[in-house]
C-alpha cells in the first residue's frame, strides 16, 4: 500500500489569527516542510492563483500541491453562486495536477468568529441535513465532472461537526461527495475516529492526521469560548505531540485499504512550536507508523516528467 505525507501551511501562516502566523514566505514554508520529509503542501493564502507562477514554485521546491480548502456555503447560498466562487479554483488545481479541493461549510458556521462560544455552533434539523446532503452530492458530482473531485472537511463548529452529524450527512449524501477524515476535528468533537473510519472508510478520499492536546480540550468552557479561543490555547497539533494514537488510527486506514495522502494539520503558536521543528516530529511519527502498518510512504516531490 501506498502513502504520501503533506502538510497545511497553516502551521506557518494562520488566516483566522494572524498572531498565530510566522512572517516566512511561500518560498521558505516550502522548504522548510520539504526538508522534513513532507512531499506535499495544502494551499494557503501566500500561494499564487497563476498556475504558471506556481508550478515553477513547487518545481523548485520539489513539492507538490496536494490539496486546499474552499469555503463553501451550500447551507444557506444557491448552487451557481459556488459554481462560480470554485471555478477559477478548479481550473487551477487541474493545471497543477492536486488531488482534490477540500469542501468546507462556512454557511452559518462560528469557526472563524471569536465571539461565538463554541455551544453557539449551528445545527440542522433532520430535514435540513437531508436537504444539505443532497445539494452537496449534486455540487461534489458537477465537481468531479469539471476534472476536479471534492472531499467533504467535516469541522468544529460548523454544521457538520459530531459523529453523529457527520453518520447522518454520509447517510443522506451520495457518492459523488467523497469524505476528508479529520481526526483532530473528530475528536475534538467527542466523535470515535476509529469506529467513524470503519463506518465510512469506502467515501473516505482524503485525511488529515491533526493531534490534539485533549488537556486543553477538556478544560474550555464551551459556553464561554470559541473554536479561536481553543486553537489560540493550544487545542491543536502535529501526530506524536498530542493525545491521539496515530499507530491504531493509521493501522485502521490500513486494513481498509486507504491509499493517498495523508496531511499534517496543525494550526499553533509558531513562537511556541516551531513550525520546521513540528513538521520535524510530524514526520517522524508519521513514518513510524506507516511503516508498522505496511505502509510504503512515496518520497519523489514534483513530478519528473
Amino acid at each position: 500500500m501506498k502513502a504520501k505525507l503533506g502538510m497545511s501551511p497553516i502551521a506557518w501562516w494562520n488566516d483566522d489569527l494572524a498572531e498565530l502566523s510566522d512572517d516566512v514566505s511561500l518560498e521558505e514554508c516550502l522548504r522548510q516542510s520539504r526538508s522534513a520529509g513532507f512531499t506535499g503542501m495544502e494551499m494557503g493564502r501566500r500561494f499564487p492563483n497563476d498556475p504558471a507562477i506556481m508550478l515553477p514554485i513547487l518545481k523548485a521546491a520539489d513539492v507538490t500541491l496536494c490539496g486546499g480548502w474552499f469555503s463553501g456555503t451550500l447551507v444557506d447560498e444557491e448552487m451557481a453562486a459556488n459554481k462560480d466562487r470554485i471555478q477559477p479554483m478548479i481550473d487551477l488545481f487541474k493545471a497543477v495536477d492536486a488531488p482534490c479541493i477540500v469542501y468546507g461549510e462556512v454557511g452559518r458556521s462560528i469557526q472563524g468568529d471569536r465571539s461565538k462560544p463554541l455551544a453557539t455552533k449551528p445545527k440542522l434539523t433532520g430535514d435540513e441535513m437531508k436537504a444539505y446532503a443532497r445539494r452537496l452530492t449534486e455540487f461534489g458530482e458537477w465537481c468531479a465532472e469539471q476534472g476536479m473531485p471534492l472531499s467533504y472537511h467535516h469541522h468544529m463548529a460548523a454544521v457538520v461537526e459530531t459523529e453523529p452529524e457527520l453518520d447522518a450527512f454520509m447517510r443522506h449524501s451520495g457518492e459523488g461527495i467523497p469524505l476528508l477524515l479529520d481526526a483532530g476535528h473528530l475528536a475534538f468533537a467527542g466523535g470515535d475516529v476509529l469506529r467513524a473510519i470503519d463506518n465510512h472508510h469506502k467515501r473516505i478520499s482524503h485525511v488529515h492526521v491533526k493531534d490534539v492536546r485533549m488537556g486543553v480540550i477538556e478544560k474550555l468552557d464551551r459556553t464561554k469560548q470559541s473554536f479561536l479561543d481553543a486553537v489560540a490555547l493550544g487545542a491543536f497539533t502535529v501526530p506524536g505531540d498530542g493525545s491521539l494514537d496515530f499507530g491504531a488510527i493509521v493501522q485502521r486506514f490500513a486494513d481498509h485499504g486507504y491509499e493517498g495522502w495523508f496531511v499534517v494539520e496543525a494550526e499553533q503558536d509558531p513562537k511556541k512550536n516551531p513550525p520546521l521543528k513540528m513538521a520535524q516530529v510530524g514526520h517522524k511519527e508519521l513514518m513510524r507508523v506507516m511503516t508498522s502498518a505496511g505502509y510504503t510512504v512515496e518520497t519523489q516531490g514534483f513530478p519528473n516528467a
